[in-house]
C-alpha cells in the first residue's frame, strides 16, 4: 500500500475518534442516549474498514495498469516470460496493501466488536447487538480477503520452489528452494484453515444480524474454528521456537573464536617475531659487510642487501598474515554473535506471537461454550481473552513493521553501511526520499545487515579460488564451515558428500547462490 492509503486511513481513523468524542461530549451536554454513540461508533468503524479496503483494491488496480504500460514497452519475449510470476507478484502486492488494514481490524476492530457484543448481551440491547454484528461482518470479511490472498500467494510460491528444488537437485539452491517450499506449503495449509475460520465468523455475524434461530449453532461453530486455527498457529510457533533454540545452541557450542583460535594466532605471532629477528640480523650483517675493507666487499654487500630484502619481505608477509588472521577471528566472532542474536529475536517474536494465538484459541473455546449456555453469554472472559490475544499479535506485527521500515530507511539513506567490499555504494538518498522508501512496506530489504553478514560468512568459508578468500587460513576456513553446518547449510542438507559440498564453496559460479542460502538460514530457525 502506498502513502496515500496510509493518510486516508489516518484521516478516517481520526474522524472516527473525533466523531465518537463529539458524540460523548454531546451526550453529557444534551443528555443523548449512550446507545446512539455505540451505534455510531460501530457504523463508522465498519465504514473505515470498507473504505480502506476499497482504496487498497483501487491501488492494486492502478499498480496493475502501471505494470501493463511498462510491459507494453518491453519486448515480446519479455511479455511472454512467465505469467504465473506476474500474477503471483500482483497478488502479493495486493495482499501487502491489505495487511495494514488487516492489522487494524485484528488489533482494534475485532476486540472492540467483542466488547460491544458482550455489553449488548448484558443490557439485552438488540440494536447494539445488531450494530456490533454488522461491524463484525465487515471485520471478518476484511480478514478473509487478506487471508485468502495470502493463501493463494503462498500456494504459488510453494509450487515455484518445489520446481526449483527439483531443478537444482543438490547444493545450496536446492536446499533454499526445498525449505521455502516446505514453509510456504505450511503457510498455505494454515491460510486455508484461517480462511475457513473467518468464513465461519462471517456466518456467525450474519445470523446475528438476521436474528436467525440457529445463531447459537453458528457462534459455536465459529468459536470452534477460531480455537482450532489459534491452536494450530500456537503449536507452529512452539515448533519454530524449538528450531531457533536448537540452532542457537549449535552456534553457541562452536565457542568463542578468540579462544578457539588463540593457539593459531600465537603461532602466527611467533612466526612474525622470528621473521622480525631474521630481518634485524640481516641488517646487522649488511652493516658489517658495508664497513668491511678488503677484496670482495661489493659482492658481500650485494649478497647482504639481497638477504636483508628477502628477510624484510618475509617479516612483512608474516605481519600481514597475523593481521589478516586477527581480522578474520574478529569477523567470525561478529557473525557468530549476529547469528545468535537473530535466533534469540526469532524465539522472542514467536513466543509472544504464539502466546497471542493461544490466547485467541482460548477465547474461541469460551465463545463456543458460551454459545449454548445462557449464563455464559454475558461473560466478559471471551472478549477479554480475544483482546489480550489481539494485543500480543498486534505488538509483534507492529515491531516487525517498525524494524522493516527502519531497515528500508537505512538501505537508501546510508547505502555505504552494508555495501559489498570493493563495490562503489549508491548515492545516499535525502531524508525525505528515505522516509518515502521506508513506507513502501511491500518491498523487501536487499542490501541490509543480514545480506552483509552472509557475504562475510561466505568469504570466510569459501575456497581459495574465490576472490578475497585465497589467504584465509585452513583453521579459519574450517571454523566458518562449521558455522555453516550449525546454520543448517551443511553437506547433509544439500544432499552432498563433504568433498562435493566443499567444492561448491570453491565455485565462483555459485557464489550468489551461497550468499542467498546463508542469508536465508540466518533468518530462519
Amino acid at each position: 500500500m502506498s502513502t496515500p492509503i496510509h493518510r486516508t486511513s489516518g484521516r478516517q481513523s481520526a474522524a472516527v475518534l473525533t466523531s465518537a468524542r463529539q458524540h460523548r461530549e454531546g451526550s453529557r451536554i444534551k443528555s443523548t442516549s449512550a446507545r446512539s454513540t455505540e451505534h455510531a461508533f460501530l457504523e463508522l468503524q465498519s465504514r473505515v474498514g470498507n473504505r480502506a479496503m476499497a482504496a487498497a483494491v483501487q491501488r492494486t488496480r492502478d499498480t496493475a495498469r502501471g505494470k501493463t504500460a511498462e510491459n507494453n514497452d518491453a519486448s515480446a519475449g519479455a511479455r511472454k516470460k512467465n505469467y504465473r510470476d506476474r500474477i503471483a507478484g500482483l497478488l502479493d502486492r495486493f495482499k501487502k496493501n491489505l495487511e495494514p488494514i488487516d492489522t487494524f481490524v485484528k488489533g482494534f476492530q475485532t476486540p472492540t466488536n467483542a466488547a460491544f457484543t458482550q455489553q449488548a448481551a448484558v443490557a439485552a440491547n438488540e440494536g447494539l447487538k445488531h450494530s456490533a454484528a454488522a461491524s463484525g461482518t465487515s471485520a471478518a470479511s476484511g480478514n478473509l480477503l487478506t487471508e485468502a490472498a495470502g493463501t493463494v500467494v503462498s500456494g504459488m510460491d510453494a509450487y515455484k520452489n518445489m520446481k526449483d528444488a527439483r531443478k537444482y537437485e543438490t547444493g545450496a539452491g536446492h536446499h533454499t528452494a526445498k525449505k521455502k517450499a516446505r514453509t510456504k506449503g505450511t503457510d498455505t495449509v494454515v491460510g486455508a484453515a484461517g480462511s475457513a475460520s473467518y468464513s465461519a465468523a462471517i456466518a456467525k455475524e450474519v445470523t446475528k444480524i438476521q436474528k436467525a434461530a440457529d445463531a447459537a449453532v453458528a457462534s459455536e461453530a465459529s468459536g470452534i474454528a477460531g480455537a482450532s486455527i489459534g491452536a494450530i498457529k500456537g503449536m507452529r510457533s512452539v515448533f519454530r521456537v524449538g528450531g531457533a533454540a536448537r540452532k542457537y545452541k549449535r552456534v553457541k557450542n562452536l565457542g568463542d573464536p578468540h579462544v578457539v583460535h588463540a593457539g593459531s594466532l600465537a603461532r602466527l605471532n611467533e612466526s612474525r617475531e622470528h621473521a622480525d629477528w631474521a630481518a634485524a640480523e640481516a641488517y646487522v650483517a649488511l652493516d658489517a659487510y658495508w664497513n668491511h675493507e678488503g677484496q670482495g666487499r661489493l659482492e658481500l654487500v650485494s649478497e647482504a642487501v639481497d638477504a636483508a630484502w628477502e628477510a624484510m619481505g618475509e617479516a612483512r608477509d608474516a605481519a600481514e598474515s597475523l593481521q589478516r588472521a586477527e581480522r578474520d577471528v574478529e569477523m567470525l566472532s561478529t557473525v557468530q554473535g549476529y547469528a545468535k542474536k537473530k535466533q534469540l529475536a526469532k524465539m522472542g517474536k514467536e513466543t509472544v506471537g504464539g502466546g497471542g494465538e493461544s490466547t485467541k484459541a482460548a477465547a474461541g473455546v469460551v465463545t463456543a461454550v458460551a454459545a449454548g449456555t445462557v449464563g455464559l453469554a454475558s461473560n466478559p472472559v471471551g472478549w477479554g481473552l480475544a483482546g489480550a490475544g489481539a494485543g500480543l499479535v498486534l505488538g509483534v506485527t507492529m515491531y516487525k513493521a517498525l524494524r522493516a521500515a527502519t531497515k528500508r530507511y537505512e538501505e537508501v539513506h546510508h547505502p555505504e553501511r552494508w555495501a559489498p567490499e570493493g563495490e562503489t555504494p549508491a548515492e545516499a538518498a535525502s531524508r525525505k526520499e528515505s522516509l518515502k522508501h521506508a513506507l513502501k512496506f511491500w518491498r523487501k530489504v536487499s542490501k541490509g545487515e543480514r545480506q552483509a553478514m552472509a557475504r562475510e560468512i561466505y568469504a570466510l568459508a569459501a575456497g581459495p579460488d574465490i576472490s578475497g578468500s585465497g589467504n584465509t587460513t585452513a583453521e579459519m576456513r574450517e571454523s566458518a564451515r562449521a558455522l555453516l553446518i550449525a546454520l543448517k547449510a551443511g553437506p547433509a542438507k544439500h544432499k552432498l558428500e563433504p568433498g562435493a559440498w566443499a567444492e561448491t564453496l570453491n565455485d565462483p559460479a555459485r557464489s550468489a547462490e551461497w550468499v542467498k542460502e546463508i542469508a536465508e538460514q540466518l533468518a530462519s530457525g
